[in-house]
C-alpha cells in the first residue's frame, strides 16, 4: 500500500505494522466481531416496538421532540456495522484506526444495549446524561490529581483517602460553619494529606504505593470511627448545606445541552476550570515545564537548577488539595451528609481515567465521563426494570474500569520517572 504525496513526488510506502500493533489490531477485531455476536444474538431476538428517548421536558423554553428508534432495526444495523468493523481490524489491521475502530464499536454497543433495554418504553436521556457529568466529577478530579502528582514522577494512591477525607470534612464543618467553610476546610485537609504523602516519599523516600495505602487506610480508619461513634449521637455534626445548581443565563435555556452544561452546582463549573487551568499550567508554562522535566528526567532537571524536592512537594501538595475539592462533592455537592466508605472507590477510578487519558488533564475527563455514564447507566437501568439483577448493574463503572486498565484501549506510556524515588546527589 503506499500514501498519495503531493504532484511529483514519488508516493511513500506505509510503514509496516509491528508485531504488538497487529496483535492489537486482530484482538480489536475478534472484540468487535464478538459484539456483534451479542448485539445479533441477544439484543435483537425478541425485540418490538420502539425505544422513546426523551430530550426535553415540557416546561423546557425550547422544547426538542422526543428521538424515537425502531428497536429492532436499530439492532441489526448495529451488528451489521459492528461486524464490518471487526471483519476490516481482523483481515487488514488498523494500525492508527484501530483506536477510532474500537471507539466507535463500543459506543454502537451501547447504543444498541440502551434501545434494548428502552424498547418500548421511555426514558430521559437529557437526564442520563446530566447525570452523567454529575458523577464524572470526583472521578474526573481524583484523575488530575493523579496527573498532577505523576507528572513530577510520584504514584498518587492516596487519592481515595483524600477524596474520602474532604468528603468527611466537608460534612463536619460544612455543618458547623456553613457550606463554603466546609468546602475549605476540606480543600485544606486533601492538601494536609498531599503534603505528607510528600513527606513520606521524597523526604524519608518511603515506597511510593506503600504509602498511598497506609494514607487510605489512616483515612479510612478515622472516618469510620467518628461516623459510627461522632454522628450518630451528634447528627447535628452530619447536616451539611448543599450547594444547588446555578444555572448560567441564556446558555441553561439550550436543549439538550443546557440542562447537561449550564445547570449544575459549583462542583461541575470547578472541576472543568481546574482542567482548563492544569492544562493550560502543565503545557503552556514555564513552570509546568519544569514539573513534567522533573518527572521525566530529574537528574538533568536537577543540574539545571530546578530544585526536584521543592517541585514534587508543591505538586503533590496541590494534588491533594484538588482531591479534596473533589471529595466535598460527595457531600456538599450531593446528598449533605457523610456516610462510612461514600467515595465507593472513586479514587481508584480516577487513576484508571488518569491512564485511559494518558496523564494530560483532558484526557482524564473524557475518561471520567465515559466512567460517569456507566455509573449513571446503571441506575436508568434500573428504573426501567430491565431483567439484568441490580448488582450486575452496580459493577458497571468497575467493570468499565477493569476494561480500561486491561489496555483495551492501547498502551499508554507514564512519565519516565514515575515511581522512582530521586536521591541528589
Amino acid at each position: 500500500m503506499s500514501i498519495a504525496r503531493e504532484p511529483g513526488l514519488a508516493p511513500v510506502a506505509e510503514a509496516p505494522l509491528l508485531p504488538a500493533q497487529a496483535r492489537g489490531a486482530r484482538v480489536a477485531g475478534m472484540a468487535l466481531i464478538g459484539l456483534a455476536v451479542l448485539v445479533a444474538l441477544v439484543f435483537a431476538p425478541g425485540l418490538e416496538g420502539a425505544a422513546t428517548f426523551r430530550l426535553s421536558r415540557p416546561t423546557d423554553p425550547w422544547a426538542l421532540p422526543d428521538l424515537v428508534v425502531p428497536a429492532l432495526s436499530f439492532a441489526w444495523v448495529a451488528a451489521g456495522v459492528l461486524a464490518f468493523l471487526g471483519a476490516r481490524q481482523f483481515l487488514r489491521g488498523g494500525g492508527r484506526w484501530t483506536g477510532l475502530s474500537l471507539g466507535i464499536g463500543l459506543a454502537l454497543a451501547v447504543a444498541a444495549f440502551l434501545v434494548w433495554a428502552t424498547a418500548g418504553k421511555a426514558f430521559s436521556l437529557t437526564g442520563m446524561l446530566q447525570a452523567t457529568v454529575v458523577r464524572a466529577v470526583p472521578i474526573a478530579l481524583g484523575g488530575l490529581a493523579g496527573v498532577l502528582s505523576e507528572r513530577v514522577a510520584v504514584v498518587n494512591i492516596a487519592i481515595e483517602g483524600m477524596l474520602l477525607a474532604g468528603a468527611f470534612t466537608g460534612a463536619l464543618i460544612g455543618s458547623v460553619l456553613g457550606g463554603w467553610s466546609g468546602l475549605v476546610a476540606a480543600v485544606a485537609v486533601g492538601g494536609a494529606f498531599g503534603f505528607l504523602l510528600a513527606a513520606l516519599v521524597v523526604t524519608y523516600r518511603m515506597d511510593q504505593i506503600i504509602a498511598g495505602v497506609v494514607i487510605n487506610l489512616l483515612v479510612l480508619g478515622l472516618t469510620s470511627y467518628a461516623s459510627s461513634q461522632v454522628f450518630q449521637e451528634y447528627r447535628h455534626l452530619n447536616n451539611a448545606p448543599v450547594f444547588r445548581p446555578i444555572a448560567i443565563p441564556l446558555l441553561s435555556d439550550l436543549p439538550v445541552l443546557g440542562p447537561v452544561l449550564f445547570r449544575q452546582n459549583l462542583f461541575v463549573y470547578g472541576a472543568a476550570v481546574m482542567v482548563a487551568v492544569s492544562t493550560w499550567y502543565l503545557f503552556h508554562t514555564r513552570h509546568g515545564l519544569r514539573a513534567r522535566a522533573v518527572g521525566e528526567h530529574p537528574r538533568a532537571a536537577d543540574t539545571l537548577g530546578i530544585d526536584v524536592y521543592r517541585t514534587r512537594y508543591v505538586h503533590v501538595t496541590m494534588a491533594g488539595m484538588v482531591a479534596g475539592f473533589g471529595g466535598a462533592w460527595f457531600t456538599l455537592g450531593s446528598v449533605g451528609r457523610f456516610d462510612e466508605g461514600m467515595t465507593g472507590g472513586r479514587g481508584y477510578i480516577g487513576l484508571a481515567a488518569m491512564i485511559f487519558g494518558r496523564w494530560h488533564p483532558v484526557g482524564a475527563l473524557a475518561a471520567a465521563l465515559v466512567f460517569g455514564f456507566a455509573d449513571s447507566l446503571q441506575q436508568k437501568l434500573a428504573l426501567l426494570g430491565t431483567p439484568i439483577p441490580s448488582e450486575f448493574l452496580a459493577m458497571a463503572p468497575y467493570v468499565a474500569t477493569i476494561i480500561v486498565v486491561a489496555g483495551l484501549v492501547g498502551r499508554a506510556r507514564p512519565p519516565a520517572a514515575d515511581g522512582k524515588p530521586y536521591v541528589k546527589e
